[in-house]
């Protein structure tokens, strides 16, 4: 049996570049130009570019890619396309198209196991009623898949992770947990029912995420990734100039990633994500946390939930509305309120 996580390094998610590793690469580089069409570029790490057409519609461009975090090639084919897309839906658009970026070691693995990803990718394209049409290939050591996704939204209803208030509710979508469970895998110690509800949450498409954008009282969205949840909240709380508390015990994790995290398995990332920026971390009384929770919310998420920012008075719809379309973990984290820009954590 082809075991894709023994070909590479890394996996999902986890594979990105530390955030004050990233920030240092780009202190330098002139990523952006004045340009009035330019609605959303990098100046608050946001998770697409949006470029305006016309008066009636954005162009949403992303990219994401990483090597292998399951072993089944179809399954890591789905996840890779199921994050990607996720990009668009985080800015409040509807994807219209993709492009594979593939990078393959060809000489060592399975021309069976090659076409498998792209089956999974493309299945989860054709779930999202776009066409995969076309893309990028390489002959790389190391096995990378992913798309570029373009989407469409109207330019009032862009949703940005830099639009937060003070006193609005933030709401996450699916569970924690991910690069845990996705860890103790590569370790050969996740459960077949484990792995199945991970799965399940990796290959959910945040497709709400357009419905929400047209709502005026969801102020912001962003979607959990790569950088925890802490390290995408912090991106909203610096973008938007707000000061963040969340509770931990309303913050939904997967059952089995609380034992397994317990037990200290976790993707190197969420430690150095938590080292990058823990120093804007308000955390509770020394002996109300344990070491193992505070990683949990460092921990890479790959194909995470949307982080929301929503006006108080709408919250219990909204939960509805996200309950309805199958967002079953839906839950409020926590709150936004005037002050430096930080998190605080209530045990």
């Amino acid at each position: 049996m082809i075991r894709l996580t023994q070909y590479s390094h890394g996996g999902g998610c986890g594979c990105k570049i530390a955030p004050a590793q990233l920030q240092e690469i780009l202190r330098e580089v002139p990523l952006n130009q004045a340009l009035e069409q330019l609605l959303v570029g990098t100046q608050t790490s946001d998770d697409a570019a949006v470029y305006q057409l016309n008066d009636h519609q954005a162009l949403v461009l992303t990219t994401d890619f990483f090597m292998p975090i399951v072993d089944e090639p179809v399954d890591f084919g789905r996840i890779a396309a199921t994050n990607a897309l996720s990009d668009v839906y985080a800015m409040g658009g509807t994807p219209i198209l993709a492009l594979a970026v593939l990078g393959m070691p060809i000489n060592t693995l399975p021309m069976e196991a090659i076409q498998g990803i792209m089956l999974g990718g493309a299945a989860v394209c054709q779930e999202a009623g776009i066409p995969l049409a076309g893309g990028h290939s390489i002959d790389s050591p190391e096995p990378i898949f992913g798309l570029v996704a373009a989407g469409l939204v109207h330019p009032m209803q862009v949703r940005r992770n830099a639009t937060a208030k003070p006193k609005d509710k933030l709401i996450l979508t699916k569970p924690l947990g991910i690069g845990v469970m996705t860890t103790a895998l590569k370790k050969g110690k996740l459960t077949p029912d484990a792995y199945k509800s991970v799965f399940q949450v990796m290959t959910q498409l945040n497709r709400v995420g357009a419905t929400l954008a047209t709502n005026p009282d969801v102020h912001a969205m962003t979607d959990v990734t790569g950088f925890g949840l802490l390290g995408h909240l912090l991106e909203v709380c610096r973008g938007s100039g707000v000061k963040a508390e969340i509770s931990l015990s309303k913050i939904p994790i997967l059952p089995d990633a609380v034992t397994l995290a317990s037990q200290g398995i976790f993707p190197g990332a969420a430690q150095r994500n938590w080292d990058g920026y823990q120093s804007q971390i308000q955390l509770p009384g020394s002996d109300s946390l344990a070491q193992w929770e505070t990683l949990l919310l460092a921990d890479p998420q790959t194909s995470g939930g949307l982080l929301l920012s929503v006006a108080p008075d709408s919250v219990s719809t909204i939960l509805e509305q996200l309950l309805a379309q199958g967002y079953g973990f839906s839950t409020v984290i926590g709150e936004c309120s005037e002050g430096e820009p930080g998190i605080e954590i209530k045990s």
